[in-house]
């Protein structure tokens, strides 16, 4: 299940930073459970190296430039960046946030902290 209610997209309400390269941005999914928010993009020719993320003032940026972009700048037509940004819910874990790329998907995990979490509650005899 995909949502989107926790997670504000900036692209269409921030003004962007102006760029030297063109940037696109990236299909992205969003999933919630007890645990965390995952945040799923498709970064296809993205490397670990070419990737940044960043987390700040309550705003998740992640941008990558794709490998053969980088090596076709001095002369051929470059495709463009990708770049995304999110405004993080409170509530969020920000010192445990963690990210993988692998073929060309970016996971990022945004663990809840313990107060947001659903807990048992003990019930006494009383």
């Amino acid at each position: 299940m995909s949502t989107d209610r926790n997670l504000t997209n900036r692209d269409e309400s921030s003004p962007e930073k102006i760029q030297q390269r063109p940037a696109v941005p990236p299909a992205v999914d969003i999933y919630e459970n007890a645990e965390e928010l995952l945040v799923v993009a498709d970064l296809p020719g993205v490397t670990q190296d070419h990737l940044a993320i960043r987390l700040e003032k309550g705003e998740l940026t992640f941008e990558g430039r794709r490998a053969e972009a980088a090596e076709r700048e001095k002369g051929a037509e470059s495709l463009p960046d990708y770049r995304r940004s999110f405004v993080v819910p409170q509530g969020i874990d920000a010192e445990k946030i963690s990210a993988e790329l692998q073929a060309g998907v970016l996971r990022i995990h945004l663990p809840k902290s313990a107060s947001l979490k659903p807990r048992q509650i003990p019930i006494s005899a009383g």
